[in-house]
């Protein structure tokens, strides 16, 4: 096994499946301290033993089982709070103790530098509010140190030390730089992993925003822009109300008779193609598909403020998707004929539903132009007199037919011809031709 992978195994094994990212960091950190600590007080003490006197290195002998015994009652009890506590309170008051036990401030080479790993610690493993407590401890046994040094301390008893002046500035020089050194490389970790994290929750955020963009992306594909921001920011009731749109219905004659040769599949690509070809030319002239019901097509305009002339655009749509099934036989394979039938008025138009919701119209707008494409003759596009008005001048008609709809009697409906290429006034191209007819 590489050093590498030694490293990151020792550093996981107190990891719980169940932790969260900030106790896995936290986790990770104690135990490299505690590993990084217990490596520098190996060093010291086989330093020590070289240049020292050998009865002083007991305090940090002891140090270090205590750190490796705590570490190892920590892997068999995953108490980490207990754990963390202990680990910190070692790395405090061992080295003001052995300090103690050496005699002062000279004699132990400042060794109760050591102790500042504890706060530091804190503030990494428990947080800035919880470290404060074990600043001031440190603060206060330094202090107690200094006073008893201070009043205590006599020059007879640092002449008869035991330990040489090379020594203590050997060790000096060895606890600063061993110290320093541990709190670089434990906020660089610290710093390392956040940047981890942070990367792993900016890749989160991508993906959740990209499925949130698809959800956008659905939620559009079933309603209009406007309404679907409604929708999630309102949980009531949508309905509203509009005096003036222009609907069109397009409807696929003798559908039923020609699915009844094809399999399923045949018959959903059929509907696809066709529909998918009208969804992009409903797009392409700024117009709201409403829904397919069956072999029908349902779209609308009026129903946002994004084209005005959308009276206008209804019709240029009708006319592309007639001319569209005569000239693109890879769209229209089967040769197919459909009918279409535009209306113009006021509907109501809103959400129905609570699941699997739908934005639909209604209204006697809604009706008549259902009724008007149902009566149609195949290939042409008739609409009402509403819309007729509006076009007139602008597109040129067949003469008038007179129809008998259902709860509605006889009503005058007029077939469109063409868009008008001079711009002039529009003008009846007579009786339909009988090719169309028949």
């Amino acid at each position: 096994m590489s050093s590498d992978s030694f490293f990151h195994s020792f550093r996981d094994v107190g990891l719980s499946a169940n932790d969260s990212e900030e106790m896995r960091l936290n986790k990770s950190l104690l135990i490299f301290a505690t590993g990084l600590i217990s490596a520098a007080s190996m060093l010291w003490l086989l330093l020590y033993w070289q240049l020292g006197p050998r009865f002083s290195s007991t305090i940090p002998f002891i140090f270090q089982l205590l750190l490796t015994g705590n570490l190892l009652l920590y892997f068999k009890t995953r108490n980490f709070t207990l754990f963390r506590t202990t680990q910190l309170g070692l790395f405090l008051f061992m080295p003001f103790v052995a300090q103690w036990s050496m005699g002062n401030f000279i004699t132990a080479s400042g060794i109760s530098l050591w102790g500042l790993l504890a706060p530091i610690g804190a503030i990494l493993f428990f947080g800035v509010r919880e470290s404060l407590a074990w600043f001031i401890a440190y603060l206060f046994l330094t202090a107690l140190s200094g006073f008893f040094d201070f009043y205590l301390a006599d020059m007879a008893t640092m002449e008869a030390s035991h330990v040489p002046l090379r020594t203590s500035i050997f060790f000096f020089a060895l606890n600063f730089a061993a110290v320093s050194s541990i709190v670089y490389l434990l906020l660089r970790f610290a710093t390392l992993e956040k940047q981890k994290l942070q990367e792993r929750m900016v890749e989160a955020h991508a993906l959740l925003q990209a499925e949130q963009e698809r959800s956008e992306r659905l939620l559009l594909n079933i309603l209009p822009g406007a309404v679907a921001e409604r929708l999630k920011h309102s949980n009531q009731t949508i309905a509203d109300g509009f005096a003036d749109v222009t609907v069109m219905f397009a409807d696929i004659v003798n559908f039923t008779k020609v699915a009844e040769g094809l399999s399923p599949q045949q018959v959903f690509s059929m509907l696809n193609r066709i529909f998918s070809s009208f969804d992009e030319l409903a797009e392409a002239y700024g117009l709201e598909k409403i829904k397919t019901i069956g072999d029908a097509y349902m779209v609308a305009g009026g129903l946002s403020q994004e084209r005005e002339e959308y009276s206008d655009a209804i019709a240029d749509l009708a006319l592309a998707v007639r001319d569209l099934l005569h000239r693109d036989f890879e769209v229209n394979r089967m040769h197919l004929e459909v009918r279409i039938g535009i209306g113009t008025g006021p509907v109501v138009a809103g959400v129905v539903g609570k699941k699997k919701f739908i934005y639909d119209l209604w209204g006697d707008t809604v009706n008549i132009a259902s009724r008007i494409t149902t009566e149609g003759v195949p290939g042409m596009i008739q609409v009402d007199e509403t819309t007729y008005r509006r076009l007139r001048d602008r597109y040129d008609f067949y003469e008038p037919q007179t129809l008998y709809l259902k709860g509605k009697g006889n009503m005058t409906v007029y077939r469109l011809a063409g868009k008008r290429s001079d711009g002039g006034a529009g003008s009846s191209l007579g009786a339909v031709p009988t090719e169309v007819t028949g």
